[in-house]
């Protein structure tokens, strides 16, 4: 695998896990996360997403819900954890200090 794509591949975790942490009881879809990942630049496809949220679960960040014709997936204490920065994995990347008044 490509620099580039390693390095794109931790970008969205990161944003998947980014935006389960701001989401109500930390759940969304994978249909949902498409759209927010091209929202801040990551574009990918659905299957993308699906494999990323596996590898997600298969790792303790998320717990996912697959009902067939949707994914759903919880963030997890451990993903919320690295959606905060509070702690790191080598295949995520970590996230950049936010402002804290915002």
């Amino acid at each position: 695998m490509s620099d580039y794509l390693a390095t794109l591949r931790k970008h969205r975790r990161l944003a998947i896990l980014r935006h389960l942490e701001r989401c109500s009881e930390f759940t969304s879809n994978a249909s949902i996360l498409v759209d927010v990942l091209r929202g801040v630049g990551v574009t990918s496809t659905r299957s993308q997403v699906i494999t990323e949220l596996t590898w997600l679960a298969e790792n303790g960040f998320t717990e996912n819900d697959d009902r067939g014709d949707f994914v759903i997936a919880t963030a997890t204490e451990r993903g919320i954890e690295i959606a905060q920065g509070a702690t790191t994995h080598p295949d995520i990347q970590r996230p950049h200090p936010r402002n804290r008044g915002v």
